[in-house]
């Protein structure tokens, strides 16, 4: 079974993904951390990777298929979480070719869909734990009375500097234009499917779940 995940910053998709890895042994394929690896790993594409970024460059969509397609002719778990990628309707048409190559195929577009005003409120409130990223919010999840975190039991939490009102509404403009083709896209194919973003974690889970399922 493989997934894409959208949704705007701060909606919750490294959560719901982190789970979906836990409990159902999905690979999580993020973008970001795809090219982060190949710069370090001293492979062919990853000596590609690394020029280019050198160069100050984005990275071509032939080479982040590339490492996807490395990613797929590996060890799937239960299958794939696409978590940054596609964000053009060329990246998807790419996607979904690679994936008919590989004799695979999409399960379901998991949108997480927000208020945008109760987003912002919720993200400027947020910090995350300095040693194992695990994510607090004032309002919804506060760091422990103890001020350690429950998961790794650091000490040291940190808010991103973005994280303010006019940055988040500059992001979420570029995050709409982005992909509301793929909207359209994915929802003509029959594989988008609505989640509502700004509920409990757990309530959050168990409606992907239930799309999963």
């Amino acid at each position: 079974m493989n997934i894409i995940l959208l949704g705007p910053p701060g909606a919750g998709k490294g959560t719901q993904a982190r789970r979906l890895v836990e409990e159902r042994g999905m690979v999580q394929l993020s973008t970001g951390d795809m090219l982060r690896e190949a710069k370090e790993s001293g492979t062919e594409m990853g000596k590609r990777v690394a020029e280019v970024m050198a160069r100050g460059e984005l990275v071509t969509d032939e080479i982040v298929i590339g490492l996807i397609r490395e990613k797929l002719e590996g060890d799937n778990g239960g299958g794939f979480i696409f978590d940054g990628f596609p964000r053009t309707l060329a990246q998807a048409d790419a996607l979904g070719a690679l994936l008919e190559e590989e004799g695979q195929d999409l399960s379901a577009v998991i949108q997480m869909k927000v208020d945008d005003d109760v987003l912002v409120e919720r993200i400027t409130a947020r910090s995350t734990c300095g040693s194992c990223g695990e994510v607090y919010n004032d309002i919804t999840k506060p760091i422990p009375a103890d001020g350690r975190c429950s998961t790794c039991g650091g000490t040291e939490f940190k808010r991103r500097p973005d994280d303010n009102e006019e940055s988040l509404r500059t992001r979420l403009m570029a995050y709409y234009k982005q992909t509301s083709p793929l909207i359209g896209y994915y929802h003509a194919k029959g594989l988008l499917r609505n989640v509502d973003g700004l509920g409990e974690i757990e309530d959050v889970a168990a409606e992907i779940a239930a799309v999963l399922d």
